[in-house]
C-alpha cells in the first residue's frame, strides 16, 4: 500500500505501521515525525549549517575546539531539532508571540560583532555555506523562542536556603582554594573517530577506568590508549595552579585525594579519565565572600532539574518517530 507523502506521517501515528514508516522516511526523506509534524532530512541539515555558522563565528581563533563542537552538533542534531519542535508547540499552544525586531536585532549584533558590521560580507558567508538570510533568520527566530520558554520555566527554581548554602559551600569548598597546586595523570579518548562511536569510545574509557581502579598501571594504559599531548609521558602532567587549568577539570580534580581516580569525564568531545599523582591544597575563600556565587551555582543546578523534568513531559506525551537523517 503507497501512502502519500503529505499523509504518511499521519497514517504511521493513526496505524503503527513502523516498516512502512520507514519505508516512507527513506524515499521522501523524512527525518522525524512528531505529533504528527514531520521534520526532514534537510530541515537538519539547514539547521546544522546554520548553527554550524554559530560556531564559527564563535571559535573562528580556536580550531581544535570548532572541530569538536561542530562534531557534537552532527551527533546530537536531529535530537536537538525534535526537543524544538515540542517546545515550539508548547510556544504555540500557550498562545505566546515573539517580537519580529527582537530577531532583527540579534542577527544585527551577529553582523556587527562577527562582520563588523558589513551585511553583505554575512550574507555572502551564508550563502557559501548553503543558508539564505531567510532561513537564518527563520532559524534564529526558532532558537530565541526555545530559549525564552526555557528562561522562563527555570525561572520557576525555588532559590537557595541558607542550609543548601553551607552544604553546597562545604562540599565544593575547593573550588574556592586560593593558591593550590596539584599533579596529575590522565587518559584522553577522543568521541568522535573514523573507525569507532561515542558509544564504543565510552565504553572503552570505562572499561580502562575499572582497570586503573583496579590496580591496573596508568602510565602503560595512557600509552596505549590516550590521544592527548601527555600520553607518550604515561598521561603525566607538571604541577599546576587550579587557576591555569580549565574550570571543570579543576573542580573535579581538586575533590580527589592523593591517588585517586576520577569517573570517566565528558569534556570537549572527548572522555577523560584523572588520576591525582599529588595534591597541596590552598586556602579557601569564606562562605561570606563567595555567597552569591554559590547561589547562582545551586540555581543553576536546580534550572537544569526543572528544565529538564519538563522537557522529559513534553517527550512522553508526545508521540515521535526517529527515522535518522
Amino acid at each position: 500500500m503507497v501512502v502519500p507523502f503529505r499523509l504518511a506521517p499521519f497514517f504511521c501515528i493513526l496505524t503503527g505501521l513502523t516498516s512502512l514508516c520507514m519505508a516512507q522516511s527513506t524515499s521522501n526523506g523524512i527525518a522525524a515525525v512528531v505529533n504528527g509534524n514531520v521534520i526532514t532530512k534537510s530541515e537538519v541539515r539547514e539547521a546544522v549549517n546554520a548553527q554550524e555558522q554559530m560556531l564559527r563565528f564563535q571559535h573562528q581563533n580556536d580550531p581544535t575546539v570548532l572541530q569538536r563542537e561542530l562534531a557534537n552538533l552532527r551527533a546530537t542534531a536531529l535530537d536537538s531539532l525534535i526537543d524544538r519542535e515540542l517546545v515550539l508547540a508548547e510556544f504555540k499552544r500557550l498562545g505566546a508571540q515573539i517580537k519580529a525586531q527582537w530577531v532583527d536585532d540579534d542577527i544585527n549584533s551577529i553582523i556587527r560583532e562577527s562582520f563588523k558590521g558589513d551585511r553583505d560580507a554575512f550574507v555572502r558567508e551564508l550563502a557559501g555555506n548553503g543558508m539564505t538570510l531567510k532561513k537564518f533568520r527563520d532559524m534564529r527566530e526558532k532558537m530565541m523562542i526555545v530559549q525564552a520558554m526555557r528562561g522562563k520555566v527555570a525561572a520557576n527554581n525555588v532559590p537557595a536556603t541558607p542550609k543548601e548554602v553551607e552544604e553546597y559551600y562545604q562540599k565544593n569548598i575547593s573550588r574556592w582554594r586560593e593558591g593550590g597546586m596539584i599533579k596529575i595523570s590522565t587518559i584522553t579518548l577522543p568521541k568522535f573517530t573514523a573507525d569507532s562511536t561515542p558509544e564504543k569510545q565510552r565504553k572503552l574509557a570505562e572499561e580502562l577506568r575499572r582497570k586503573v581502579a583496579s590496580g591496573a598501571d596508568f602510565a602503560s594504559l595512557a600509552r596505549t590508549y590516550s590521544q592527548d599531548s601527555h600520553a607518550e609521558n604515561g598521561g603525566s602532567w607538571d604541577w599546576m595552579q587550579r587557576d591555569q587549568m580549565k574550570p571543570s577539570i579543576a573542580a573535579i580534580a581538586f575533590e580527589l585525594k592523593t591517588g585517586g581516580v576520577s569517573n570517566v569525564l565528558e569534556e570537549e568531545g572527548a572522555y577523560i579519565i584523572i588520576v591525582c599523582d599529588a595534591v597541596k591544597h590552598g586556602k579557601a575563600k569564606p562562605l561570606s565572600e563567595v555567597r552569591n556565587e554559590v547561589e547562582r551555582l545551586i540555581s543553576a543546578d536546580k534550572s537544569k532539574v526543572v528544565l529538564d523534568q519538563w522537557m522529559d513531559g513534553l517527550r512522553k506525551r508526545a508521540v515521535i518517530k526517529k527515522f535518522g537523517w
